[in-house]
């Protein structure tokens, strides 16, 4: 078993987001319907209860009204099977007593006691226990009246059998509602979330079955927002992925293409120069190969430099530079080369500080090209000139046709004085468009007067 392989089964399996999202709408969902379940079960039952008391005060005051001043002082005027009619309850048991007020029993039950109403009431709804059962009990006190000398009180306690059966009935009305529709949510949700979730399985269906040399753009849902955004950056990193895979495999043509001519000559004229045995022709023969080691180490760096250009265009890092200073730094770099070839080489427009935002290795690479083309095939004369936030390098040389500007812009394409003179390999130009187009400048080719080639590079954007 392979380091992979066991990290792989050793790793955790993460959860469903079908669950999560189903877990994380439901759990709140369902905690916040049983509070307020809860809440509408106590508030039922406290209106619940105002409705059994209401309802036992009233037989309270049923009884006090039959009350009356009799032969034997204060007396229940019903018969028990009156009481019982009047205390009816298919379900509680009732229990009753009307006494005086000092304890003494007029009716009833004389161990039934409740406590006595205060602050000025004349009834007081309490708990009891009575007969070791508890009992719901409610205390009603009259004052003494016409017909009746003294006062009395009327106590009357019931079971809580009714009230306990109602809530039952209540909670279970108010949460079998609450779990059915609770359940039939979570299908319903379910399915609505694998629903929208399924373009993301398809999306990563289908990067799983994708070659790995496979770098078009998927198709991607249109069922979200978020899953458009998500296929949006999958498709903009094969993009740049495959810029960077074309880069390479352009760069890896090019050298092989480009570097086997100039290698073989090499090879030929070293092996040539090993079968001689005059040191003049020894000589000759090596300052040839260097001038053939000079040409590749150039191409070299061309391709570099196009390969770097193509790398630079998702990563590009933008920084204030001073395009006079830098122009100057170029101009004072190439002199030695350019008074070795006999050619006037100057600057003008320098005094002026320049800034813009760009990167500066793109700009003095555009300046290098410019300078060295210009070596290469121009006159007498190279000029780099600032004028504003552009940069222009002129020679009095041949210049270049309108029609070939164009083709001069792709690789490998040479103009006549190129192809003339054997040098070069047609990326100059080619380089020099790709790093305006990353810095986003504007390249202009021009005929200089009286005679020769101005080409420009115009930046925008200023520090």
């Amino acid at each position: 078993m392979t380091d992979s392989t066991a990290s792989l089964i050793a790793r955790p399996i993460a959860p469903s987001l079908t669950r999560r999202v189903l877990r994380n709408v439901l759990v709140p969902l369902a905690l916040t319907w049983m509070l307020g379940a809860v809440i509408a079960l106590v508030i039922a039952n406290y209106f619940s209860e105002q409705a059994f008391d209401r309802g036992m005060l009233d037989d309270a005051y049923a009884l006090s009204a039959n009350v009356q001043a009799g032969e034997r002082g204060i007396e229940l005027l019903l018969t028990p099977r009156e009481v019982a009619t009047v205390l009816f309850d298919q379900i509680d048991k009732v229990h009753f007593s009307v006494q005086r007020l000092d304890g003494t029993l007029i009716s009833g039950e004389s161990e039934l006691q409740a406590p006595l109403p205060a602050g000025g009431a004349r009834y007081r709804f309490s708990d009891v226990t009575y007969q070791g059962k508890s009992m719901r009990a409610v205390t009603l006190e009259h004052d003494a009246e016409p017909g009746i000398a003294m006062p009395y009180r009327v106590v009357i306690a019931q079971t809580t059998l009714s009230r306990t059966a109602l809530v039952r009935q209540l909670l279970g009305f108010a949460l079998a509602p609450q779990i059915l529709l609770l359940v039939l949510l979570a299908v319903w949700l379910w399915y609505g979330i694998r629903s929208d979730l399924r373009p993301l399985g398809d999306l990563q269906r289908a990067l799983d079955r994708r070659d790995v040399r496979d770098l078009s753009p998927v198709a991607v849902a249109q069922t979200s927002r978020e899953l458009q955004r998500l296929g949006n950056a999958v498709n903009s990193l094969f993009e740049r992925l495959g810029h960077s895979v074309q880069a390479q495999r352009e760069f890896v043509g090019n050298v092989a293409h480009e570097l086997r001519t100039p290698l073989a000559g090499i090879r030929a004229l070293a092996e040539y120069g090993l079968a001689q045995h005059d040191t003049t022709v020894w000589r000759e023969q090596l300052e040839r190969v260097s001038e053939r080691q000079a040409r590749a180490s150039h191409l070299i760096d061309q391709l570099l430099a196009l390969a770097l250009a193509e790398e630079a265009r998702t990563s590009l890092a933008r920084a204030p530079v001073h395009l006079d200073a830098l122009a100057e730094q170029t101009v004072l770099r190439h002199l030695a080369r350019a008074d070795a070839r006999g050619v006037d080489l100057g600057a003008r427009g320098l005094d002026d500080g320049v800034v813009v935002m760009a990167n500066e290795a793109l700009v003095e690479g555009i300046l290098d090209n410019l300078i060295d083309n210009a070596l290469r095939y121009g006159g007498r004369t190279i000029t780099v000139e600032l004028a504003g936030r552009t940069l222009s390098v002129i020679d009095d040389g041949p210049g270049i046709p309108i029609e070939a500007q164009r083709d001069l812009m792709q690789r490998w394409a040479q103009g006549p004085a190129g192809q003339k003179l054997g040098q070069g390999s047609g990326l100059g130009l080619s380089i020099v468009s790709r790093y305006a187009e990353l810095l986003g400048a504007e390249l202009r080719l021009e005929a200089a007067e009286p005679t020769g080639l101005r080409v420009s590079v115009a930046f925008g954007e200023v520090a």
